[in-house]
């Protein structure tokens, strides 16, 4: 009489599916890594459970029974229908959240309302970044950054997806010689002395502060203020408009500039698939700021 009040067992299924690849007890045993009687008497459960015998032994080790036969391919299906519906969890509860950190003056409110536009159920956090927190990436506070190139960062550990260019402009305090200019050109920039921003790794990087003798600042509005006292003059991207909320301040397009770049930036390797989805949706809908 078999046990039918009780809930068929996946490990025991399992144990019979290894026992009938091999065809033996004592090889399968040492697969699973159990001792050959214990992995006897849990057959045995199985078949009893069962109410047929599924396995018999024979000199060269075990073969099918009738309806071993019949139930080896539902056995099968079973444990990968167990297998698939854990893994689409595992992926739900691993992958249905992502943090994304941004920068500077970047506004990611489109790519984030289109993230959770696709993804309703998934957890969907954001984070505001000084360009001191650039390691937050490297240090898994966030999952994915949007920021502007160049980072600090080893290429080799990092997916980087370009999103769109800024050209460059130049903010001035009012009354300075180049305030009234249209435009002014990278080579009349060429020879002003730059004090570097954190995020700085080379020419012509997204913030420069520019002039001899400029104290060392961190902070975005320091250094607004060291341009509009006229100690500095600085480089921004032209979609950075906090500069222009300041009446003492009057922003001047570079030409020849390289453009300013604005990238997202995610660990190489990182199995998150909301990462990707977000990959999709800031490419869809961020833009550079209409001039």
């Amino acid at each position: 009489m078999n046990d039918l009040g009780h809930d068929l067992e996946l490990r025991l299924v399992r144990y019979f599916t290894v026992v009938a690849a091999h065809q033996h007890f004592g090889r399968a045993a040492a697969d699973l890594h159990v001792a050959q009687p214990a992995l006897s008497r849990q057959i045995q459960r199985l078949e009893k459970h069962l109410g047929a015998r599924l396995l018999d032994r024979v000199p060269q080790g075990t073969r099918l029974t009738p309806a071993g036969e019949r139930f080896l391919p539902r056995a099968q299906a079973l444990l990968q229908a167990a297998r698939q519906a854990e893994l689409a969890v595992r992926e739900q509860a691993e992958t249905g959240r992502i943090a994304i950190g941004y920068v500077e003056d970047l506004v990611i409110t489109a790519a984030v309302r289109e993230l959770r536009r696709r993804y309703p159920d998934a957890e969907i956090t954001t984070q505001y970044l000084s360009c001191r927190d650039v390691g937050a990436l490297s240090e898994k506070r966030v999952d994915a950054l949007i920021a502007r190139a160049p980072l600090p960062l080893a290429a080799d550990d990092m997916v980087t997806t370009p999103l769109y260019q800024e050209p460059r402009m130049l903010a001035v305090p009012l009354g300075h010689p180049l305030a009234d200019r249209k435009s002014v050109t990278a080579e009349e920039l060429a020879g002003e002395e730059a004090a570097p921003c954190a995020f700085e790794t080379a020419d012509w990087t997204s913030y420069r502060i520019l002039g001899a003798d400029v104290p060392p600042v961190e902070r975005y509005e320091d250094k607004l203020e060291l341009v509009a006292s006229g100690r500095a003059i600085a480089v921004l991207p032209a979609g950075d408009r906090r500069s222009s909320l300041r009446p003492n301040l009057v922003t001047v397009p570079i030409e020849g500039a390289p453009p300013s770049q604005v990238v997202l930036v995610s660990r190489k390797g990182d199995p998150n698939p909301m990462i990707r989805n977000l990959r999709l949706a800031a490419k869809a809908v961020l833009t550079a700021p209409a001039a």
